[in-house]
């Protein structure tokens, strides 16, 4: 399922949520791209007691720019697929900063 940047993130009070797809023991930190209807997210830190989750909500607030207390995952937690949710950003401001990364053909 192809998704366009607009339709990844869906507003909510106060903030957006939207789904990732993770891939621990990455050689860094990075946005990766769109696929199946979920961000791509590359993180280094291994899968293990929590330790790419924790990697996964410091890269994304530096991402967004919002502090870290705001991201949350709402589902996921012990799987590659999750739902994000972040405070304090709307979903025009979020998808403007993925398309600087991803461009606009996404």
């Amino acid at each position: 399922m192809k998704i366009s940047v607009d339709g990844l993130f869906h507003e909510e009070k106060n903030g957006i949520t939207f789904r990732v797809r993770v891939t621990p023991r990455a050689s860094g930190n990075a946005i990766a791209g769109l696929t199946e209807g979920a961000l791509r997210v590359r993180i280094s830190a291994p899968p293990v007691e929590g330790r790419a989750n924790k990697a996964l909500l410091e890269y994304l607030a530096g991402f967004f720019g919002v502090p870290e207390h705001r991201l949350q995952i709402l589902r996921g937690e012990s799987g590659r697929e999750k739902t994000i949710r972040v405070e304090g950003i709307g979903k025009a401001a979020a998808a403007k900063r993925l398309r600087q990364v991803l461009g606009p053909a996404e």
